[in-house]
């Protein structure tokens, strides 16, 4: 779905532009996402399979939720909406724990560039996975997954077989922010 952004200068500074998603995408600029990481007080982090229809790594498993912020929208509201839209849970901005902003820049083809600043937070899933509603046109599948063993199968196999690649920086504060609320 396309839908109007915020363009970001490559500091991650607000320029104050707003273009069509798609727009961004095919120039190349810079914009705002939120990630936001469910785990489990048994160690394990919630993934989500991406929907066949996606653009980017289709079926691939990735971050629990994620989305890109709306033009003008705040990113708290945003996370919150795509936990909601996404996996149909409801959250408050207090079960919300920032790890950090981080830079991503992928060239998928010459025609799609993502080009994102990664608001990422953890938050704890007290629910069960049976609880979950995800949205069928983003998500194929979500499951529950060891902490250990992602981290084992992206050493071993590499992002880019089953899971959808990440920068390591991003991936090692992930993981010790998980560990830190264990």
């Amino acid at each position: 779905m396309d839908e109007l952004i915020d363009i970001l200068d490559d500091e991650g500074n607000y320029t104050g532009q707003r273009l069509m998603k798609s727009e961004a995408h095919k120039n190349g600029l810079f914009h705002p996402t939120i990630h936001v990481w469910f785990y489990n007080k048994k160690g394990e982090i919630l993934i989500q399979q991406r929907a066949a229809s996606k653009e980017t790594y289709p079926l691939l498993w990735d971050v629990s939720v994620a989305g890109h912020i709306g033009a003008g929208e705040e990113i708290i509201p945003s996370a919150i909406r795509e936990i909601s839209e996404e996996i149909g849970l409801e959250v408050s901005e207090t079960d919300l724990f920032k790890v950090g902003v981080f830079k991503s820049v992928k060239k998928h083809n010459d025609e799609l560039t993502d080009c994102e600043f990664h608001h990422t937070y953890i938050c704890e899933l007290k629910t069960s996975i049976d609880h979950l509603k995800k949205q069928e046109s983003e998500v194929k599948a979500l499951t529950l997954l060891p902490l250990s063993l992602y981290i084992t199968e992206l050493q071993i196999n590499g992002s880019s077989k089953k899971y959808v690649p990440h920068d390591q920086l991003y991936l090692q504060a992930i993981v010790s922010a998980i560990e830190n609320q264990l």
